[in-house]
């Protein structure tokens, strides 16, 4: 009977090729080895996620690269220590796993943080010296941005974990990111994966080399503002003095070819309507709509309305896809709260299904039910049996929010004390439906909660006592949690993939969220600090769009005076039309009308309000190339693409790092290339003549 519940579950199951190997145990996991490779990759990663994080306010997932650096670089240890003749654990796919999940819950805090958001929407660069009273601007600090980092960044991972079993043994919750990655690990430690990891890995680091000698081959013709080849007017000077050029950035390209087409195409309509049409007109109405000469940042001129049609059209998709999810969990939790729990495949767990009527021959279906049988009883079997204590979790989610509420007013003094407990007060409610609709759709609405909580508390204390910092605090706060607390479920999904055991996972999330709260602050503290001094040199500060739109959001929280004239009318308009669009969008989803797949969508359309038309740009140069690889090497394309994606965007952010250090040194490229158009060429070269020579 036992060979023949072997032939039955045998060929199409996942964990029949790993059942000669036995699980290893929590120390054979969490290695010394495991903790070494993630520190690198952290550190490294953390660089990209943050330049992505501040340039565009949204982190694509890093879970990819994280998991196929991991075995690479692991894969190196090893055959050093073996030709060294020194003694060591065999790799394994769970030492893979921690690895990965280490270097998530790391760059994860680069957004969660609100580096690229709230935190920086709080400092006076973001107010633009509109800020009411002193009290509603707090410069970033790098001590305080660590302190309440580990304050809030702990308590999304505690608070989620009684509900692990719930999601992912009962409702068997798909949570896709998660599931792509454990496949991905899964694959990579067979035979025929490991030479197939080699061939990404070394065509990463190609990509990742050719990046950063581009980046760095740049700065030597950057020697002072407006010099370089990221100032090439690539569609002539017309387009160029609307933000239309390709700054030759790999990593808009990389994300170009990372994120799907109608992304990509939707930011580029997005920045054709408002940077091509409707901010120029609006620019013709200065001294009749908001003063004159009040400058680009001002949320009083121009930059009001870029920030308010921009944030009305991410409010009205993230309210029409909270209410449909909202809807869609409940009626999935409903549904399944009525199946038996004998239709969830969980009983009988170690009974071998029934062989058929002819003989003992399957069908294809019946051998792949069998085989997921299996694969189910022994996942869920590993998942089950290391327990970690509801009530442990949940004291130490408890101690962790007592400490925020006594803490964070010392550290925000317009909050209170009470604010800070109602947050915490709410945060397992929001953590369990963001975790569970992120595991049904793959979309975490950490964000769309945050700013729920920014408006509630923003308007509750006020401008007078300082309501913007308030409600900016309160929504890094309920982000940090809801974020962490659905990246964790993501890995734990991971972790029962490829039976690695949840404490090893918690455990993991705890080495990476601790180095994240180190590493993250100093690395922006180095962007920062970057900037400010560009700034102060007179040179182009590099913008950061989303930290203006939820400045925008708090400000609106706590009243409108200030704002320039129409800019809520027209915020109005665009919340409605986006609101259209996006209920459009889900009919012909549902109805499968052939229009689905050219709608576009609404909050790529929005960045693009605010976004430098020359990222959208960058960005279709990306999936222009994916587009011309898929057609000419399709295979090559999906087994390569996402490691020269990933290369690109690591070298470039890796470049980035070390001009600004070199920045930092006060050392500047030795040459200016610059672009100028035939009229002011001439009037240089008359003036040039006409100078003295010696």
């Amino acid at each position: 009977m036992e060979t023949m519940c072997d032939l039955q579950e045998g060929g199409m199951s996942t964990e029949r090729a790993y059942e000669a190997e036995p699980v290893p145990s929590l120390s054979e996991t969490i290695t010394l080895r495991s903790i070494v490779v993630s520190l690198v990759l952290a550190v490294t990663l953390t660089v990209v996620a943050m330049k992505i994080s501040l340039n565009s306010g949204f982190l694509p997932s890093l879970s990819i690269p994280g998991c196929l650096l991991g075995f690479y670089l692991s894969r190196a240890l090893i055959r050093m220590l073996d030709y060294m003749e020194v003694p060591h654990l065999p790799f394994t796919r769970q030492e893979n796993t921690v690895i990965q999940t280490c270097v998530v819950a790391c760059t994860n805090i680069a957004f969660s943080g609100g580096f690229g958001t709230f935190l920086l929407a709080m400092g006076d660069k973001s107010a633009g010296g509109d800020a009411k009273l002193d009290n509603n601007v707090e410069e970033p600090s790098i001590c305080r941005m660590v302190s309440f980092l580990f304050l809030v960044s702990f308590a999304g991972i505690f608070v989620i974990m009684p509900y692990r079993k719930v999601m992912i043994i009962r409702h068997q919750l798909t949570f896709p990111s998660g599931t792509a990655t454990a496949h991905l690990i899964n694959s990579f430690n067979t035979p025929e994966g490991a030479t197939q990891a080699k061939v990404q890995v070394t065509t990463m680091f190609k990509s990742l080399g050719g990046s950063f000698a581009w980046s760095i081959f740049q700065w030597f013709f950057s020697a002072g503002g407006s010099c370089g080849f990221r100032v090439f007017p690539t569609f002539g000077m017309d387009a160029y003095r609307h933000g239309f050029f390709f700054d030759f950035s790999m990593t808009n390209v990389g994300v170009g070819m990372i994120c799907p087409y109608m992304i990509t195409i939707s930011m580029l309509a997005g920045s054709l309507f408002s940077w091509g049409i409707l901010w120029p007109y609006i620019e013709t109405k200065e001294g009749e709509w908001y003063p004159r000469n009040l400058g680009q940042a001002s949320l009083s001129g121009i930059k009001g309305y870029k920030v308010f049609v921009g944030m009305s059209m991410i409010l009205a998709d993230g309210l029409f896809n909270f209410l449909t999810i909202m809807f869609r969990t409940s009626r999935t939790m409903a549904q399944r709260r009525q199946q038996p729990l004998s239709s969830q495949g969980n009983t009988q767990p170690f009974q071998c299904l029934s062989a058929g009527s002819n003989g003992g021959a399957m069908d294809m279906e019946q051998q792949t039910t069998t085989a997921k049988s299996f694969d189910e009883r022994r996942r869920a079997q590993v998942f089950l049996r290391d327990q970690i204590p509801n009530m442990v979790t949940i004291g130490v989610y408890v101690l962790l929010a007592a400490l925020s509420t006594a803490i964070i007013p010392q550290l925000y003094r317009q909050l209170q004390y009470y604010h800070v407990a109602l947050v915490y007060l709410a945060a397992p409610l929001f953590t369990f439906c963001n975790a569970y609709g992120y595991g049904i759709t793959d979309m975490n609405l950490s964000s769309t909660y945050a700013k729920i909580a920014m408006l509630v508390f923003g308007s509750w204390v006020g401008i007078k006592d300082g309501g913007v910092v308030a409600g900016l605090v309160a929504c890094g706060i309920m982000m940090c949690t809801l974020s962490n607390g659905g990246e964790v479920m993501q890995d734990l999904k991971t972790g029962y993939l490829t039976l690695t055991s949840p404490r090893a996972i918690l455990i993991g999330e705890l080495i990476g969220t601790t180095l994240g709260c180190v590493v993250n602050p100093t690395v922006f503290w180095v962007f920062y600090k970057v900037y400010k001094t560009a700034g102060a040199a007179g040179g182009e500060v590099p913008d950061v769009p989303y930290a203006r739109v939820y400045r925008g959001m708090a400000m609106l929280s706590v009243g409108q005076e200030g704002l320039p004239t129409h800019s809520m009318l027209l915020a109005k308009v665009f919340f409605i039309l986006a609101l259209v669009l996006c209920l459009i969008r889900e009919v012909a989803s549902r109805q499968n009308w052939r229009m689905r797949g050219y709608i576009p969508s609404t909050v790529a359309m929005a960045i693009a309000f605010f976004v430098p038309p020359d990222m959208p740009v960058g960005m279709c140069i990306g999936s222009l190339v994916l587009y011309l690889w898929e057609t000419t090497d399709p295979t090559g394309e999906r087994m390569l693409s996402s490691a020269v994606a990933s290369g690109l965007i690591c070298g470039d952010g890796l470049g980035s790092l070390v001009s600004s250090l070199l920045t930092l040194t006060k050392a500047t490229g030795p040459i200016c290339i610059k672009f100028l158009s035939r009229g002011d060429n001439e009037k240089l070269d008359a003036f040039l003549a006409a100078l003295p020579t010696t």
